[in-house]
């Protein structure tokens, strides 16, 4: 089963190269709060999605638009951002893809690269249940019982 998340916010630190990018529950079950958990990106990405969520245009078109373009010139759409699995602590995502055709693609990628592509493109971002139980932050006091 997947979960619907949101990316809550971007914690950018100027002094290191790895940032980090959090995602949240969206509708969290009645009476719990949300799950959110981090995702270690590199400070290119971390710009690159913040200068999306702000609309910051830049005068030439980065990697994230230029993927952007080819996937509409090809007759596509992108539907979905999924993170389908976390091996040996890499987070594991693909591009939900729709063709003209109706045919239906999932594409390997970075959840760096997805979601900044994601974000220009206001795509949702879905998680699989058992990244979430792997990936989860827990509350503080919350124990793992």
């Amino acid at each position: 089963m997947y979960v619907q998340m949101e990316l809550s916010r971007i914690l950018i630190r100027e002094q290191r190269h790895e940032q980090i990018i959090e995602l949240r529950e969206t509708d969290p079950e009645a009476g719990e709060s949300p799950r959110s958990f981090p995702i270690v990106i590199g400070i290119v990405e971390a710009d690159a999605i913040r200068r999306r969520l702000e609309h910051i245009e830049l005068p030439r078109p980065m990697t994230h638009d230029l993927l952007g373009s080819v996937i509409d010139g090809l007759g596509a759409k992108l539907d979905a951002i999924s993170i389908v699995d976390l091996v040996n602590g890499a987070f594991i995502a693909r591009l939900n893809l729709s063709k003209d055709s109706g045919e239906r693609v999932a594409i390997d990628a970075r959840p760096s690269d997805a979601i900044a592509l994601g974000a220009a493109l206001d795509v949702p971002i879905f998680v699989a249940d058992h990244v979430i139980e792997q990936a989860v932050l827990k509350a503080p006091g919350q124990s793992d019982d």
